[in-house]
């Protein structure tokens, strides 16, 4: 850190994801005063010059550069985003670990557990605090739901279902982007999508120690951009030409919790209705909950025979309180960035690792491997333990 006051930071990639980083960082001032510095936007990196034009003009990033290692060797930099496609983490990563800064990490940190387990350890072996943008955590449904579980006040949790259904990617003639290459994006709706199921199931319930998976591509083939008219989510006019999808578009687990509990989880990006309908279910002896995304400031929760009741999330859970003072008015998505972003320049102030770190992001990434496996064999397989500093488990 260069002044008690101010936190530097540099992003990377400055598409809709770095874009909702660098907002989240200004609004920590707002929401979070009491921190003891707050981000200070140094240096976006981006090659496309429309992204650098709107870092300094929209954001109010103080300079910009093409290439990222410029923004690493930045003396004002303190803390970095990496917010680029998948394929591209890995080297970033490994870049700003050897620069020695912290980082904000999108998921899926690379587009293997290999790649993932690299980016941990080395974050580790460098001792470096980290985060990975798992941000449905920080919902206070989902907070309260935590407490709920891990009080015992649902009596011993029997089984979970968490369900992600999305449509991002269910019109077949939308174009073919990186998302659907394995060399470039891995998985597809597994690392994704599923990645975040895999993390809250594991953040409300504990570690998921094996599970028996199922795959399917459904749209086997997508029409190539015409020119360069297409970005990450399709949108683009198409061409004639046709590209086979390598990667899954649904995919399903069942799973064994180490406490005891099972569990079901399953995800589509190819859903039609659904545009991000995350569902979770917990069921214990003493009642069960369930949250949606879609309706993300309401808990329905049973605790006797008579039913679910609706919950109206209030200023008594998570950070609720920081955004509105009763409930009804509830928080949004933008919203849960900024929470993460504060759980980050927290972490790395106090030198103790409080956001999800990498650790839960390679964890998330075995899971998301330990699925390709049970799905190409048709078995259960075991899902490896990692090291580092998990949080999921964290009181």
């Amino acid at each position: 850190m260069t002044q008690q006051q101010r936190i530097g930071v540099g992003l990377i990639s400055v598409g809709w994801m770095g874009r909702l980083h660098a907002r989240a960082y200004l609004a920590t001032r707002q929401f979070f005063p009491e921190l003891e510095a707050h981000p200070e936007l140094v240096i976006a990196a981006d090659p496309d010059p429309n992204g650098r034009d709107h870092a300094t003009t929209a954001l109010g990033f103080r300079e910009v550069t093409n290439d990222y290692h410029e923004l690493l060797a930045h003396p004002d930099v303190d803390v970095v985003s990496i917010c680029a496609p998948n394929f591209l983490h890995h080297e970033i990563a490994l870049a700003t670990i050897a620069a020695g800064k912290p980082f904000w990490i999108e998921k899926p940190m690379g587009i293997s557990a290999t790649q993932s387990r690299e980016i941990a350890q080395g974050a580790a072996a460098a001792g470096l605090i980290t985060s990975v943008g798992f941000n449905y955590r920080h919902a206070p449904a989902v907070a309260e739901a935590r407490r709920l579980v891990r009080s015992g006040e649902l009596g011993t949790i029997t089984n979970v279902q968490m369900r992600l259904l999305t449509s991002y990617a269910s019109d077949p003639n939308a174009v073919f982007t990186w998302r659907y290459e394995k060399a470039r994006a891995g998985t597809g709706v597994l690392g994704d999508v599923l990645s975040h199921g895999f993390d809250l199931a594991q953040f409300i319930i504990g570690r998921i120690t094996s599970l028996n998976a199922i795959t399917e591509t459904f749209i086997t083939e997508r029409p190539l951009p015409a020119g360069n008219s297409a970005n990450s989510f399709n949108k683009g006019a198409a061409s004639d030409t046709m590209r086979k999808v390598e990667n899954e578009d649904y995919a399903a687990a069942i799973a064994r919790f180490e406490g005891g509990a099972v569990g079901f989880l399953e995800s589509t990006r190819v859903g039609i209705g659904p545009h991000a309908q995350y569902i979770l279910e917990v069921y214990g002896t003493k009642g069960s909950l369930r949250w949606n995304f879609e309706q993300m400031n309401q808990l329905e929760l049973a605790t006797d025979l008579s039913g679910y009741r609706t919950i109206l999330t209030d200023p008594s859970m998570g950070e609720f309180a920081r955004f509105q003072p009763n409930a009804g008015p509830g928080i949004g998505f933008n919203d849960l960035k900024t929470i993460e972003a504060s759980l980050f320049i927290r972490s790395v102030l106090e030198n103790k690792q409080l956001a999800p770190s990498v650790a839960d992001g390679w964890s998330a990434s075995e899971l998301v491997d330990a699925s390709l496996r049970s799905a190409d064999s048709g078995t259960w397989v075991d899902v490896p333990e990692v090291s580092g500093k998990t949080t999921f488990n964290a009181e």
